[in-house]
């Protein structure tokens, strides 16, 4: 079975000494403190022992134990100030997937969980874990997210500019705001017949130019699951003949006439993998996309940028500083192209970050050799 965290379960039932294979994909550790409960357990005790540090193994109905799961949110929600920063938000979110991430469930070997009225979940655990020869224990949390994510992968994401579905795997984040897309898939092409997609992730935007009718295109990621989600996306979309799927940090060898990235838009910490595609610590991949850029671009191409201001709006970076590192880079802005926020939180007053998300504006934008 693979993991990001790997350990051991410790607790006491029955009067004796138990332990079990402890598994997170989101990277935690395997608490320390762990109560056996059952359906007899209220909400309210539930939620006292988590907020105290205590986990909770459930050996009752698996229906029940998500009604708990949703009383428990309920209650970490129910203290909610009004205006606040984003790291305010953040240290909030992080609290709320801890107390959350504290009820567990068993699972035996091949990925049964041994609960009355549990879902067969076998399926969607050996596509994200494998094989499973021994039983282990993970929160219902991240169980549900599993779950999800085989629905996503199953269903897939409509993108009306493919007139298409993408299919995310677990981990690979899901083309579900379409803004960007649409940029790319408006925006006017450069004369050449190669292209990068640096970090494709389902490789949606590497698809989206070879609907477009670009001849090579070559996309770049570094996370196993990201590659064989667009390898596998651009197969079922007849692509494959056009566009390569290739692991690398940022750009692979060569030059393209046309360079496209779409990093993670916000200058911040990830906690979980699929952060990844939205958090970016110290605008890594930012930097690193325009500090290679030149070197990367054929005579007359374009690279473009698609990035979203949220975090000129959070105050996390100015556009000061995006147009001082574009510069630094030998590169020039040939021409913006801004599209406003579409999702549903832009227009929720109710967001606590509701002023940021209402003025966000997503922008591709084009950029040369600097004459």
């Amino acid at each position: 079975m693979s993991s990001q965290h790997r350990d051991v379960l410790r607790w006491s039932e029955d009067g004796e000494l138990r332990c079990a294979r402890w598994v997170s994909e989101s990277g935690k550790a395997a608490p320390r403190h762990v109560v056996v409960a059952d359906d007899r357990m209220p909400a309210s005790t539930a939620h006292r022992h988590v907020r105290d540090g205590t986990a909770i193994l459930w050996r009752g109905d698996y229906h029940n134990a998500r009604n708990l799961m949703h009383a428990l949110r309920r209650r970490v929600d129910a203290r909610r100030p009004g205006d606040f920063s984003f790291q305010q938000q953040r240290k909030r979110q992080a609290v709320r997937a801890r107390l959350l991430g504290m009820l567990l469930v068993p699972v035996d070997a091949g990925h049964v969980v041994p609960l009355r009225r549990a879902p067969d979940v076998r399926a969607a655990c050996l596509d994200v874990l494998g094989p499973a020869p021994e039983p282990y224990v993970m929160s219902l949390r991240e169980l549900l997210g599993v779950i999800g994510a085989r629905e996503w992968r199953r269903k897939g994401v409509e993108v009306p500019a493919l007139g298409a579905r993408i299919h995310p795997h677990y981990g690979v984040f899901a083309p579900v705001r379409g803004e960007y897309v649409d940029l790319v898939a408006t925006a006017a092409l450069p004369t050449g017949g190669v292209a990068f997609d640096i970090g494709t992730g389902t490789g949606v935007l590497a698809a989206v130019l070879a609907h477009r009718g670009v001849a090579r295109i070559v996309a770049t990621d570094q996370d196993p699951r990201a590659l064989a989600c667009a390898r596998e996306n651009i197969a079922r979309l007849g692509f494959a003949d056009r566009v390569s799927v290739e692991a690398a940090d940022l750009f692979p060898a060569g030059r393209a006439a046309l360079v496209v990235c779409n990093p993670p838009w916000i200058p911040a910490q990830p906690t979980t993998p699929i952060e990844n595609a939205v958090y970016d610590p110290g605008s890594r991949m930012l930097r690193g996309f325009l500090a290679g850029l030149a070197d990367h671009l054929e005579p007359g191409g374009e690279g473009w940028l698609v990035l979203s201001d949220l975090a000129e709006h959070l105050g996390l970076r100015s556009r000061a500083r995006l147009s001082e590192w574009i510069r630094e880079s030998g590169l020039e802005v040939a021409g913006r192209l801004d599209v406003p926020a579409r999702h549903p939180r832009a227009g929720d007053p109710g967001d606590p970050l509701h002023a940021a998300r209402s003025a966000e504006v997503t922008s591709l934008w084009r950029l040369r050799h600097r004459q």
